[in-house]
């Protein structure tokens, strides 16, 4: 494999479309999450010029003083895990990203139920009031790649034999909803370029949109692949949870960053994720497992064993991350 696969998306955004042509689609997305986890959409439904008004608006943010970011540091945002964090600080694998970024989430009023009731990583979006434009863009974002990733989850299910309408009546009622803006900094001299070291995420389908820098890494059955950026297109990579759902048929695939255009990288990963209290069983699909991938996994460890709600293994997940939040959590 040199690259991803390409799948045209429209008729799963589109109740009216043809129920062959949703067989269709569902076939390719089931195909390419089977072999590599990844793959590229077109058909998505984004209104055009979204995008690129709010990586605008974002370089505007970034192009900003430290100081003057930091008024919505993620400090002030509390366990709700929203707001700006500086090169360095945050982590994969031990080790300080070459990137900062700005974390929002579902838009909650202070008295929304989860909120009152404490629950981490809700509550509301701590965004700048300069650029003024960029929280109504963000916020419109949300709204659409929420839109979109129930409609890729209708096809994901349809691939596995299941009704379309089933992880919407199972565990994405309520989804826990993850956005990120993330600016990679040209590289000091001297230093390898690594923007985000090698993971997996967390939870079921992740949308990324990404400027025209490049320096997106996949881990394929047969060394690293380049995902150069296309223009309208969207890449989509399956989690750990679908990884686990599916006894490890649909893979949970490594990637990493390396920004080595000697430009700013401008990246815009959306997490799609259970409802917080959702558990994760295994489905009991036709053909036996693959066999355990524990040695082959980057962090040595298997999503098969673990056990509780999404919302455990992602605080886990998150407190490793970002060690400041963890403290919060306790």
């Amino acid at each position: 494999m040199d690259r991803l696969p390409l799948i045209d998306v429209s008729s799963l955004c589109n109740s009216t479309s043809d129920t062959a042509d949703r067989a269709a689609t569902a076939r390719e997305i089931d195909a390419a999450c089977r072999d590599v986890g990844f793959f590229t959409i077109t058909g998505h439904g984004v209104r055009p010029g979204l995008l690129e008004a709010m990586d605008a608006a974002a370089r505007d943010f970034f192009a900003q003083t430290d100081d003057a970011k930091s008024a919505v540091s993620m400090d002030k945002g509390g366990i709700a895990w929203r707001g700006w964090f500086p090169v360095g600080g945050e982590l994969t694998s031990g080790r300080p990203d070459l990137k900062e970024g700005l974390y929002i989430g579902q838009e909650l009023a202070a008295d929304h139920p989860a909120v009152l009731a404490g629950v981490p990583l809700h509550g509301p979006n701590l965004l700048p009031d300069t650029p003024a434009d960029l929280r109504p863009l963000v916020l419109e974002w949300v709204d659409t790649m929420t839109t979109l990733a129930h409609a890729v989850m209708s096809g994901i299910a349809l691939g596995l034999g299941m009704p379309e309408d089933w992880f919407r009546r199972t565990m994405t009622a309520d989804p826990t909803v993850l956005f990120r803006i993330f600016h990679y900094p040209p590289a000091p001299e001297g230093d390898d370029g690594w923007g985000v070291g090698e993971h997996t995420d967390y939870g079921l389908l992740t949308l990324l949109a990404q400027d025209d820098c490049g320096g997106l890494q996949v881990h394929g059955r047969t060394g690293w692949v380049e995902v150069p950026p296309q223009q309208g297109v969207i890449v989509c990579n399956i989690g750990d949870m679908l990884d686990r759902l599916t006894a490890g048929r649909y893979r949970s695939t490594a990637h990493r960053v390396r920004n080595t255009s000697g430009r700013d990288r401008l990246s815009f990963p959306f997490f799609f994720d259970p409802s917080w209290d959702a558990t994760i069983p295994t489905l009991p699909l036709d053909g036996s497992p693959p066999a355990d991938d524990r040695e082959q996994r980057w962090d040595g460890s298997s999503v098969h064993d673990w056990t509780g709600t999404y919302g455990d293994y992602l605080t886990a997940k998150v407190s490793k991350v970002f060690p400041t939040l963890a403290d919060a959590l306790r």
